[in-house]
This record gives structure tokens, C-alpha cells and sequence, in this order.
């Protein structure tokens, strides 16, 4: 008797294959998101800091009042 020929052989034999593609497929998500982590990261840390504020003036009038009535 043949028993690759049988249903229960066949059923077996796919879903041990079908496993292996689920780990195959999961194996490949896993290193596709850790690239682009590692490409985000790298763009963030490309982002030029903001420059700061320049400082108002220490004494006198001008560049310390600013005027808010229109």
C-alpha cells in the first residue's frame, strides 16, 4: 500500500510545509521592520537641532518692549 497517496498524508505534508512558510514569512517581516527602524532612526537623528532663541537686550528700550496694540 502507497500511503503518499493517502488524504491525511497529503493534508500533513502541506501543513508542515505551510508552517514553514508562516516561519519563513514571519522571519522576513521581522528583518523588514527592523530596516526601516534603523533607516527612521537614521533620518530623525539627520534632523538639524533648532537653533535657540537670541536673547532679548539686557538694558534699554529698544528689543526689550514689543507692541501689542494695533
Amino acid at each position: 500500500m502507497n500511503i503518499a497517496s493517502t488524504p491525511s498524508v497529503s493534508a500533513a505534508v502541506s501543513g508542515a510545509q505551510g508552517a514553514q512558510a508562516d516561519d519563513v514569512n514571519i522571519h522576513m517581516l521581522k528583518k523588514a521592520l527592523n530596516t526601516q527602524t534603523a533607516l527612521a532612526v537614521g533620518l530623525l537623528q539627520a534632523i538639524p537641532h533648532a537653533p535657540t532663541a537670541p536673547t532679548l537686550a539686557p538694558e534699554g528700550n529698544v528689543g526689550r518692549l514689543v507692541n501689542t496694540f494695533a
